[in-house]
């Protein structure tokens, strides 16, 4: 956290693959889910929380963690916090799978268009971060271009609001709570997999459970598992490294990836707000990772 004074420090070089590593999966994920278009959206999710569980248990035993795990269970104030980030991930993984499956990708885009805007304001005026007047000028400029598409989303102005807020609250929270990015996860898992577990009972009640119909489903559904742990397990690490608003910054590469998909692969329809918001992003961008730049080689005054 920086203090209102102090100089903004050059970035962390590990937080930085850590973020770069999470945004890349994220930005070529709707082409898995394209894969899973027959499978209900509850399923997926349902799926993505169990075998996440499995996958991380097993990191867990692997890398000895237990008993840092069982220290962060009994700790009541982690605890609450990991249940409402629970709750704020799985909302944000619901709406998302919906989107993709129902032709809504650039809808999906803009909400993680608008969730760096929130980390940078939450950053600013919960976490005290500082910005520069060139940093301040390139939020700005992604602020315009946002505003120029939320104006043309129409009726799915709803997928990208809620993406963005759950998103941007879920990462504040982790990034508060006294937890690491490991266990942090791997008990959100534990909380959401009893409810994951009984909808897919449900499912396989009323004779529409897709998993363990075929190896190739199911090998699906699982992978859906091992996609939804690493990237979070990255951002939550860096998330602890980084300033929150460079964190938003960064996140502008999933965004833009799932832009283009959208467009150059699924076939959805860019208009002229699309191309609008894509340059001014772009650019504040630039601004941002220039002027950091810039600062990092700059020699500090004796």
């Amino acid at each position: 956290m920086h203090s209102p004074a102090s100089r903004p420090a050059s970035l962390d070089r590990t937080g930085l693959v850590q973020a770069l590593g999470a945004y890349l999966i994220w930005g070529l994920l709707p082409l898995y889910f394209v894969w899973l278009g027959d499978v209900g959206a509850g399923e997926v999710v349902a799926s993505r929380i169990a075998f996440s569980l499995l996958f991380l248990g097993a990191v867990v035993l692997v890398a000895r963690r237990g008993a840092k795990l069982a220290a962060a269970v009994r700790d009541r104030r982690v605890l609450l916090a990991l249940v409402a980030t629970a709750v704020l991930i799985s909302v944000n993984w619901l709406v998302y799978v919906w989107a993709v499956q129902n032709g809504q990708v650039l809808a999906a885009s803009l909400g993680y268009f608008l969730n760096p805007l929130i980390n940078v304001v939450l950053g600013v005026i919960v976490l005290k971060e500082r910005l520069t007047r060139v940093q301040a000028g390139a939020v700005a400029l992604a602020a315009i271009g946002v505003a120029v598409l939320a104006a043309g989303a129409g009726e799915a102005l709803w997928i990208s609001l809620t993406l963005a807020v759950s998103f941007a609250l879920y990462g504040l929270v982790r990034k508060l709570a006294a937890v690491e990015a490991l266990e942090g996860l791997a008990i959100e898992t534990a909380i959401l997999t009893p409810l994951a577990l009984a909808y897919l009972a449900w499912l396989a009640g009323q004779g529409g459970l897709a998993l363990g119909q075929s190896a190739g489903m199911t090998a699906l559904l699982a992978g859906a598992g091992l996609l939804t742990a690493i990237p979070l397990l990255l951002f939550a690490a860096a998330a602890r490294r980084l300033p929150y608003a460079t964190m938003g910054v960064l996140q502008y590469l999933a965004p833009t990836l799932q832009f283009v998909l959208a467009v150059a692969v699924l076939g959805e329809r860019l208009t002229f707000a699309h191309i609008v918001c894509f340059a001014c992003i772009w650019t504040g961008l630039a601004l941002y990772v220039g002027g950091g730049m810039w600062r990092a080689r700059r020699p500090v005054p004796a």
